[in-house]
């Protein structure tokens, strides 16, 4: 470990290996805290983002009866297809793939209840307006590019890790995007705004979070051209 680290790497560390996917050990019951959400939030924004535009709206969503309708969207998007992937998983005897399965389809049934829900959104007209060389004069309505998630998915990723040292969690949701239209009535969102993620958001049953299993780094990491297939 360096001598001259600017930071306590073993609590860095930590934090980086064991923020993950949470659903079955979300509070559904310990309120959060608007300002809590508000500082997470807050830090997030000071993510890389192209030309420093900062495209992003972060709706929030702390009302129970519209979190009870996005929440319905949601489960009717994410319940049929994981219930035939749960079927396909116990069938072929994967057991770890299954229980993921099963947590997912359990977040499915119980998002309504979760505290609060997040949805980070890009703003792909403002976007579009700034680098409108690239539309071809107008020719075709602006859409979201590939290159656009590097401009917000560093921010949700920071979003989460703040949520994690304060003792909540949250996992990264997008099949609400089948049904991405519903959302924007539901919630009032402009339809220009691309909604890149559904966030789950509560504080979590314990926190004593392990890394999950990862290969070796060498199996991952190409050196120059010094590679061979695995």
């Amino acid at each position: 470990m360096p001598t001259d680290s600017l930071f306590d790497l073993a609590e860095v560390d930590r934090l980086l290996t064991t923020t993950k996917a949470v659903r079955r050990r979300l509070d559904l019951e310990r309120p959060v805290e608007r300002t809590v959400v508000l500082e997470c939030i807050n830090l997030a924004l000071y993510a890389p983002n192209a030309s420093n535009a900062q495209d992003w709206y972060w709706v929030v969503v702390d009302d129970p009866e519209l979190r009870a309708r996005v929440a319905e969207v949601y489960r009717d998007c994410v319940a049929p297809r994981s219930a035939a992937m749960l079927r396909t998983k116990l069938a072929d005897g994967d057991e770890a793939g299954a229980r993921i399965s099963r947590s997912v389809l359990w977040l499915a049934e119980s998002m309504a209840d979760v505290p609060v829900l997040v949805l980070p959104c890009y703003d792909v007209a403002g976007a579009a307006k700034r680098y409108d060389h690239l539309l071809g004069d107008g020719a075709r309505e602006p859409v979201m590019e590939p290159a656009m998630y590097a401009s917000i998915l560093p921010s949700v990723w920071s979003f989460q890790l703040a949520l994690r040292s304060r003792g909540l969690g949250s996992t990264l949701t997008t099949a609400h995007q089948f049904e991405q239209a519903a959302v924007a009535d539901i919630l009032g969102i402009p339809r220009s705004w691309f909604q890149v993620a559904l966030l789950p958001v509560a504080y979590t049953v314990g926190s004593d979070f392990t890394p999950s299993p990862r290969g070796p780094v060498e199996d991952v990491v190409v050196w120059n051209r010094e590679w061979s297939p695995r």
